[in-house]
């Protein structure tokens, strides 16, 4: 019985996907709930199982766009098994060899004491690469070939005429390798998430009028809990406890003081929420991601950190759901993990705002009136100016700056604030 594997929904809207690689090998076996290929749209990256265990083939080939709802591949149900799956090596013994290959392996193996010829990266194009994945032919198979290939006049005559334009000549003596001075390019798809991605992005630039407000803070504070309290807080709640927390609280905190920077256009309304879903920027294999900590002004530090953990994994292995991407209210993203020390952010749409986190530098800075090294870090808040004025929006990062200079502000009237913020 042959059964069809289709495109399945990714979401409301979305009329085609991206078939961004086959898990498996056209022709092989598969296991029933077996992951056999993943597709990309403009919101996310899925996974697609066969629905139950027999021979695969292949109806699309990888890189292509397919409707939603049409095949893309065919399972011949029960048939062959893992024992004969392609993809699965046959072990040969020294039992099991003919003597013409044992005679074969002999004179390989001898041969094999001679200098093995040094696999290189050829420089071809993009045609030519695919001819030889197609053939199964490696670089150093080819350079094999044409190391035994006898050259004619032409050649000779073709490296003379080539040798000038291409600025290659005989640097061997001067150290200077061939494949540096490679002049190639690649071109590929842009895949639905990046494609969406851009038209969002500029979107943004067009559709809103975007003024972005900048503040430091000093680091110190909290830098000094993280090391008094590091261990003993990892040990209770099995998770380490990072600064992303400690922004998440002080932001949720901060929108409950300023609640247009919680706020969104919709139509010719404002909605405001009295809840604060915060999108976490991640970057992921296929771009960039923003899975969502949901009511984390109820979540506490320990809470805020097991979800970003949780999220951030999905992320990397593109097992994000859309109900983990959709319905933030407000961004939080931290380019200091890649050595940001200034930047703009870009808001996250249909939200208004969003907070950039950079990298953490010691500067001098004045304290009572006397020079003193801190560590500082440079925030900025990205707004949009059509509902947020420049009082919520510098006062919003002003409380947020107070709150991480002064943790104990994150609960007001605690016995023992800083204990009891981490759960102790």
């Amino acid at each position: 019985m042959t059964i069809e594997i289709k495109v399945p929904s990714p979401g409301e809207s979305i009329t085609e996907v991206l078939l961004a690689s086959w898990l498996v090998e056209n022709g092989s076996y598969v296991d029933q709930n077996q992951d056999v290929a993943e597709i990309d749209s403009d919101k996310a990256t899925l996974s697609v199982s066969a629905p139950v265990a027999g021979t695969i083939h292949f109806n699309v080939i990888a890189g292509d766009t397919v409707e939603v709802g049409k095949v893309l591949a065919t399972i011949d149900a029960g048939e062959g098994s893992k024992q004969n799956s392609p993809s699965t090596p046959v072990e040969v013994t020294s039992e099991n060899k003919t003597p013409e290959e044992a005679k074969t392996e002999e004179i390989t193996d001898q041969g094999s004491k001679k200098p093995a010829l040094q696999t290189s990266h050829l420089h071809m194009s993009p045609l030519a690469r695919k001819l030889m994945e197609a053939g199964n032919i490696s670089d150093e198979a080819l350079m094999n070939f044409f190391s035994h290939y006898r050259l004619g006049t032409k050649d000779i005559e073709f490296y003379q005429e080539n040798i000038t334009t291409t600025g290659i000549s005989e640097t061997k003596s001067a150290g200077i390798k061939v494949d540096s001075l490679s002049r190639g390019s690649d071109r590929k798809k842009m895949t639905p998430l990046r494609k969406k991605l851009s038209e969002r992005l500029v979107s943004v630039k067009n559709e809103t009028a975007m003024l972005t407000t900048f503040n430091e803070v000093n680091m110190t504070p909290i830098m000094e809990i993280r090391k008094k309290y590091k261990d003993i807080f990892k040990e209770k709640h099995n998770v380490n406890l990072g600064f992303m927390s400690f922004f998440t609280k002080a932001v949720t905190e901060a929108l409950l003081l300023f609640p247009q920077v919680n706020s969104q256009i919709d139509g010719d309304e404002i909605v405001t929420y009295n809840y604060a879903d915060i999108s976490i920027a991640v970057s992921g294999p296929k771009g960039l991601v923003v899975p969502v900590v949901r009511n984390a002004e109820k979540l506490s530090l320990a809470e805020i950190e097991f979800t970003i953990k949780g999220l951030a994994s999905k992320a990397r292995d593109n097992k994000l759901s859309l109900d983990e991407m959709t319905g933030g209210t407000f961004t939080i993203t931290n380019g200091g993990v890649f050595g940001s020390m200034l930047s703009t952010p870009i808001i996250n749409p249909p939200q208004s705002a969003i907070l950039g986190m950079h990298n953490i530098v010691e500067r001098p800075i004045a304290v009572n009136g006397k020079v003193e090294i801190h560590p500082i870090m440079f925030v900025a808040l990205s707004y949009d100016h059509r509902i947020i004025d420049g009082r919520e929006s510098v006062g919003f990062l002003v409380k947020v700056k107070e709150m991480l200079e002064n943790p104990s502000k994150m609960l007001f009237g605690s016995k023992d604030p800083i204990e009891k913020l981490l759960e102790l």
